[in-house]
């Protein structure tokens, strides 16, 4: 395989980091300083708090899927290597689902008291996101996993 033929996802892969990382450095500094109403601010400092925490697993699954796309690269899409990647990034994903998950009394108590139900359903897109990545990097963990393993055995019975 071609060195650059996974160049496309690997700049789709930084294009999507980048814009998260600025909105860690600026946007959510901004919103502590100015919230845009200060008789919510206590509720918004644990949603804030959790968005910076769950940057940690969505910085870990991007790099695992940097790396996934290096060994395709290399043509080791077909080892442990791979499969240990997949599995990455698949905990990464729970993991930035059961944050949400616990941010979600504090989007309620912020919908509730601005009265913006539409929050709520805001609030819970990065959990089904979340688990979507999760399940679809699961099914391809497992193919990969039963690939591997027909390989060996052809490579044991020739």
């Amino acid at each position: 395989m071609k060195q650059g033929s996974t160049l496309f996802l690997k700049l789709a892969i930084i294009v999507i980091g980048s814009p998260v990382l600025v909105l860690c450095i600026l946007g959510l500094y901004w919103l502590i300083s100015n919230p845009s109403n200060p008789q919510y601010a206590y509720i918004l400092y644990p949603i804030i708090i959790g968005i910076y925490v769950s940057a940690i697993p969505f910085y870990i699954a991007l790099y695992n899927a940097f790396r996934l796309l290096t060994y395709i690269d290399k043509s080791k899409a077909f080892s442990q290597s791979s499969v240990k990647a997949l599995n990455n990034i698949k905990y990464c994903a729970i993991t930035i689902s059961a944050l949400y998950t616990l941010l979600m009394p504090f989007v309620y108590i912020l919908a509730d008291k601005d009265d913006a139900p539409g929050a709520i359903i805001i609030g819970m897109l990065p959990i089904f996101a979340s688990m979507v990545i999760s399940v679809f990097a699961a099914v391809l963990q497992r193919l990969l996993q039963e690939a591997i393993n027909i390989k060996s055995e052809n490579d044991f019975t020739i």
